[in-house]
């Protein structure tokens, strides 16, 4: 039997600080955690991704920016994944992970919009799962020359109407998926 997962890509300190303000902060985790706990009752998995910055000296790991929010509510079935690069799915164990538990459809929350979420959003319909991005549990900061809400709002509308592989790609509301469970 196919399973879901959630994930939640770098939702972690060093990317929330003042120096980086993110469009709705408050409500994407509360939206997040809400989705997180459906998931575990209906015994789908949740995978927590954490940005691995040691390269470039950044979110080096156990540092305080690579931590998870303290707002989230991580449970110790949680899977951890670490990351390297925007693609998840790039010098990671996602793919080994997904494969492991059998699943094949992805709900994607996270920071940061138009950085890691569309770079795994890409790389995962590339290798025909089945996708659902969580249209107000993803979050990214003002542009030099565009609002948070205008490119969160551009990239919903992209992948919404993206070509879809073997699997499916959809853009769904908070409401809509909690309301599924």
């Amino acid at each position: 039997m196919s399973q879901k997962a959630l994930l939640i890509i770098d939702m972690q300190k060093g990317s929330f600080i003042p120096e980086t303000p993110r469009h709705d902060t408050i409500g994407v985790i509360n939206r997040i955690n809400f989705l997180a706990n459906k998931f575990r009752t209906s015994g789908n998995h949740v995978f927590y991704i954490q940005h691995d910055g040691t390269r470039d000296n950044e979110f080096i790991p156990n540092t305080e920016a690579w931590e998870i929010l303290s707002e989230l509510q991580v449970s110790k079935k949680d899977i951890l994944i670490s990351k390297y690069a925007n693609d998840v799915f790039y010098n990671s164990n996602l793919k080994s992970q997904l494969d492991t538990y059998n699943i094949n459809e992805l709900f994607i929350s996270g920071c940061a919009t138009d950085f890691c979420v569309e770079a795994t959003i890409q790389s995962a319909l590339a290798k025909d799962y089945n996708i659902t991005v969580v249209k107000d549990a993803h979050t990214t900061g003002n542009k030099p020359h565009l609002s948070a809400v205008k490119v969160i709002e551009h990239y919903n509308w992209v992948w919404q109407n993206m070509i879809p592989t073997k699997g499916m790609i959809k853009v769904e509301s908070f409401e809509t998926i909690s309301d599924s469970f």
